[in-house]
C-alpha cells in the first residue's frame, strides 16, 4: 500500500519534539454535528453506526473540516465504543441519544463470556482508515484512535453514558479481580485495534481515556494508568513505510497525576481545560524524555464572539510560553485543541477564528 507523500508534517513534528513554522492544531470531534454538512450526510446513513460503518461516509465526513478550515491533521471518524460492540454487547445510538449496550459486564458469567474480539469485525474502521488516508492526498496526516481500557470498561459496566459510575465503581471496589480481567482483555484488544489501524495508514494514534478522571486517586494508577501503560507497551513503533508513528495519551480531569504519566512510553499528553500548560510543561515536557502537550482550550470559548475566541488562543498560546525553535535538537513542543471535544452548538464560523489565531499568532511568537 502507498500513499502520496505528505505536504504539511507539522503536526507529526510537533508530536515529536521537532520545530515547526507554527502550532498545529486540530479538534477532538472536528468531524461531528456542529456543521451541517455532517448532519446532512448522517441523514443519508440513517444512523449514527451507519454512518460509522459506511467506508465512504466515514471518509466524507472526517474530510469535511478540511474543506473548511486549514487544520494540520484529519482524525479518523469513528467511536470508541466500536471495541465493544465487536466483542457483542450489542451497541446502538438512539437520536438525541448517547450510545447504549444491550448486555452489561457486571458478574463473572459475564465477564467469563468476554474475549478479545475477531478484528475482521472490525474491518470497515481499518477499511475507512486506508479510504481516508487516500482521500488525503498527503494533505494532512491521520490520526487513528480508541478509547482507553478504563474507558471502555465504563460504558461495557455501566451500559451507556453515566452520571455517577455507580456500577462500574461498584464493580471496581466490590470485586476488583473482575474490573481487573475486564481491563486486561480491554488492553489487549485496544492494542490489536490500534495495530491495524497503523498498519491501514493511520501516521498518529490517539487513547482517549475519558473517564479516568473520576477515579480516586490510587484507584486511577491501578486501573486505567496500569492498563493503558500494558496498550502502549504492544503498540508498533513504525508504519508500513517505516516512519515513526506518534502516541498520544488524552486523559480527562488526568491533570493531578501528570506527574506519573510522564512515564508513560507515548510521545503526547493530551491535557483538559483545567491545567495551565506553563505547568504541564514544566512537570512533563521538559528535557530528553518530555512529552509533547496537546489542549488545551474550554470547548464553550467558541460560543463568545471572535475577538473574545481569539483573545483566549492567545492566552493559550502564551501560557505554554516560547516554543521551541532550534531545528538540531528535540525540545519543548505544543499541539493545539480543545480540552474536550468540540459542543453540538457550536457556530461553525467561530471555528475559523480560533484556527486563523492559533496560526497567526504562533507564527508571531516565532518571529520574535
Amino acid at each position: 500500500m502507498s500513499f502520496a507523500p505528505l505536504q504539511n508534517d507539522t503536526f507529526l513534528r510537533a508530536c515529536l519534539g521537532q520545530d515547526t513554522s507554527h502550532t498545529p492544531v486540530w479538534l477532538m470531534r472536528q468531524a461531528g454535528r456542529y456543521l451541517p454538512e455532517y448532519c446532512a450526510t448522517r441523514a443519508k446513513a440513517g444512523s449514527f453506526m451507519g454512518l460509522a460503518t459506511n467506508v465512504d461516509y466515514a471518509t466524507e465526513v472526517t474530510l469535511q473540516p478540511l474543506a473548511r478550515y486549514p487544520l494540520d491533521a484529519a482524525i479518523l471518524f469513528s467511536d470508541i465504543l466500536t471495541v465493544p460492540d465487536a466483542m457483542g454487547l450489542g451497541l446502538s445510538f438512539a437520536q438525541g441519544e448517547g450510545p447504549k449496550f444491550q448486555h452489561t459486564v457486571r458478574d463473572e458469567a459475564a465477564v467469563a463470556q468476554l474475549a478479545v474480539p475477531d478484528m475482521d469485525k472490525l474491518r470497515y474502521v481499518f477499511d475507512a482508515v486506508t479510504s481516508i488516508r487516500k482521500a488525503l492526498n498527503g494533505r494532512v496526516p491521520l490520526i487513528g484512535f480508541s478509547g482507553s481500557p478504563w474507558t471502555l470498561a465504563c460504558y461495557m459496566v455501566e451500559g451507556g453514558g453515566s452520571q455517577d459510575y455507580r456500577a462500574v465503581k461498584t464493580l471496581m471496589y466490590a470485586r476488583p479481580d473482575l474490573m481487573h480481567k475486564i481491563l486486561a482483555i480491554n488492553a489487549d484488544a485496544v492494542a490489536q485495534y490500534l495495530n491495524l489501524q497503523i498498519d491501514a495508514g493511520a501516521q498518529a494514534v490517539m487513547i482517549f481515556d475519558s473517564w479516568g478522571g473520576v477515579l480516586a486517586d490510587g484507584a486511577f494508577q491501578a486501573f486505567s494508568l496500569a492498563y493503558t501503560t500494558r496498550v502502549l507497551a504492544q503498540l508498533k513503533r513504525t508504519g508500513p513505510d517505516g516512519a515513526v508513528v506518534p502516541r498520544i495519551v488524552f486523559t480527562k480531569g488526568g491533570g493531578l497525576w501528570l506527574p506519573e504519566m510522564r512515564a508513560l512510553d507515548c510521545d503526547v499528553l493530551g491535557l483538559d481545560w483545567t491545567m495551565n500548560l506553563k505547568t504541564a510543561r514544566a512537570i512533563v515536557s521538559e528535557g530528553d524524555s518530555g512529552k509533547a502537550l496537546q489542549g488545551n482550550i474550554d470547548p464553550n470559548v467558541l460560543f463568545a464572539p471572535p475577538d473574545s475566541i481569539r483573545a483566549q488562543v492567545r492566552n493559550v498560546l502564551d501560557s505554554f510560553g516560547a516554543p521551541h525553535t532550534d531545528p538540531s535538537t528535540r525540545g519543548s513542543t505544543h499541539i493545539f485543541n480543545l480540552g474536550h471535544g468540540i459542543s453540538q452548538f457550536t457556530p461553525p464560523e467561530h471555528v475559523s477564528h480560533l484556527v486563523d489565531e492559533v496560526h497567526t499568532h504562533s507564527r508571531r511568537m516565532r518571529a520574535g
